[in-house]
């Protein structure tokens, strides 16, 4: 089924958000990626710019939270951390780390408090769904949340370092020192 001029429009801003930062992502190329006119742009997005690329921040936060609730449905947390990792890496290396995580991207956005406003709920949210799942492995609720939080940010910092160096080392690195602090938990 084809998509119509505003899931285009929100894929194609996750894309360029993605590449080159919500900065980065000009209203052109942003027309230009999804195939929309600007017409089409204010139709379903009477704000612009601003408003969709928060839509498509709170998009992609969803989409990473059905793969967080994915992982943490069976095994242990260092096998989570291992296939977030494993899954970052795939992302990472298939575009030749030219695309990183649009939710690190949009939290950079200090012009744009929607949009900010909207990677804070995305992280949040993971963060949320990670302290719950340690919490159902019987981690104790301050520690499993002081855990996750920690878990996102070196996954998200990993990620920023694998794209400038071009190289997986950095979630390898995450990976294997978040199992030995998991593990001993």
């Amino acid at each position: 089924m084809t998509q119509g001029p505003r899931a285009r429009l929100i894929e194609g801003a996750i894309e360029l958000v993605r590449e080159q930062g919500v900065h980065g992502a000009g209203l052109a190329a942003l027309l230009e990626r999804s195939n929309t006119s600007r017409n089409s742009l204010y139709q379903h997005f009477p704000s612009g710019k601003s408003e969709l690329v928060a839509i498509a921040t709170e998009v992609a936060g969803r989409r990473m939270s059905a793969v967080i609730e994915k992982v943490t449905g069976s095994g242990e947390p260092e096998d989570w951390v291992g296939a977030l990792i494993g899954w970052w890496k795939k992302a990472l290396e298939s575009s030749a780390y030219a695309t990183g995580c649009p939710i690190a991207s949009a939290a950079l956005a200090e012009s744009e408090p929607g949009v900010q406003a909207a990677a804070g709920s995305a992280f949040a949210g993971w963060t949320e769904l990670l302290t719950a799942a340690l919490i159902g492995r019987g981690i104790d609720a301050a520690r499993a949340r002081s855990l996750a939080s920690f878990v996102i940010s070196a996954l998200e910092g990993a990620i920023v370092q694998a794209r400038a160096t071009k190289s997986t080392r950095p979630l390898d690195d995450v990976r294997d020192n978040l199992a030995i602090m998991l593990r001993a938990r």
